[in-house]
């Protein structure tokens, strides 16, 4: 009896053993993936809270085919399960039950990316959302004011509010999360430039800064004038003169604006037409980036009132009316 209770207790040994070493080895095995058709990855979402077990359900309906249990077994045996993160995941060929833990563990997400550009309007950061890869669109068609009530702005417009930036987001998640970041982002800017802003300037708050800056940022051509175009812009507030800036005008015309500014458009008035109104307009025209924001709240030191393009991106600056028309004559009119 003794030497057959040995021999069982051999054999449970040698059992045991063997279990564990297939174990280790299946561990460190690549999984069988089956994406679906046209795809070379599996996507994976582990909801919140989910177990372990609910992870490896997740893992097989997504298209890993191991038996969802061992699955379940690797991640108790490992004991790291509670610490799964919950996301968004992609995996690739070769990926094996170690791998895949790590990269749950790790919280490591499939990460898309959009970029928003400096000088775009609120209307193409919508369309640039709504086109971007595994973005969901949860924004719908609100109204400019209840979609800021909804990002946690409410009483602000939207045109400008939005930092140009390139922002990386998990796949599938709401289009507003990257909206709220990159109006987190402007705010920051905007506190971050008004805080340095130079004594006297005639603009009352950070909103009119804003509102500046997204008209430096569409009347700039090259990144040295920055300074300069601000400084022509500031100098017309100080004495009162319109300022006179052909893209405010355009924004004003929206959806009519064909492409060709005419002058009847510029006679036309609109809250937006510095051409027959005094001031700022009412909202910024487009989103600044960092450096108009900077330029509006820190001209350069100039007398210049005008500015007109050389042809090559750069402008030429003017004090008088004179020499901006000296200046048009050379450059535009070519005489």
């Amino acid at each position: 009896m003794l030497r057959v209770l040995k021999w069982l207790l051999l054999v449970g040994l040698v059992a045991g053993a063997l279990a564990a070493a297939a174990g280790a080895w299946w561990w460190q095995r690549p999984l069988p993936l089956r994406p679906p058709p046209g795809q070379s990855v599996l996507d994976v979402t582990v909801p919140a809270g989910a177990s372990a077990r609910g992870v490896a359900e997740a893992l097989v309906a997504a298209g890993v085919d191991t038996p969802a249990w061992l699955l379940h077994l690797g991640f108790r045996a490992s004991g790291e399960a509670r610490r799964i993160k919950a996301g968004s995941y992609e995996l690739e060929a070769g990926a094996t039950p170690q791998s895949v833990l790590d990269k749950l563990v790790r919280g490591e997400q499939a990460l898309r990316q959009v970029t928003l550009v400096e000088g775009w309007t609120f209307r193409q950061v919508l369309a640039a959302l709504r086109s971007a890869e595994h973005l969901a669109d949860d924004i719908g068609n609100p109204s400019p004011a209840q979609l800021m009530a909804q990002l946690g702005y409410a009483g602000r417009h939207p045109e400008g509010r939005f930092f140009p930036d390139t922002y990386r987001y998990a796949k599938r998640s709401p289009a507003s999360g990257v909206l709220r970041q990159a109006a987190q982002a402007m705010q920051q800017q905007l506190d971050a430039a008004w805080a340095q802003r130079q004594p006297g300037l005639p603009i009352k708050n950070a909103d009119e800064a804003l509102v500046l800056a997204s008209i430096i940022e569409k009347e700039t051509g090259q990144a040295a004038d920055r300074t300069q175009v601000a400084a022509v812009f500031v100098n017309r507030l100080r004495i009162g003169m319109r300022l006179q800036t052909d893209p405010t005008v355009i924004y004003g015309l929206g959806e009519r604006f064909d492409g060709n500014l005419r002058k009847r458009d510029l006679l036309a008035d609109t809250p937006y037409n510095s051409y027959t109104r005094a001031g700022l307009p009412p909202t910024p025209i487009a989103m600044p980036g960092k450096a108009a924001l900077l330029a509006a709240v820190q001209p350069a030191t100039s007398q210049a009132l005008y500015f007109v393009a050389r042809g090559d991106g750069s402008s030429q600056f003017s004090a008088t009316l004179d020499e901006h028309n000296q200046a048009v004559r050379k450059f535009i009119l070519q005489r």
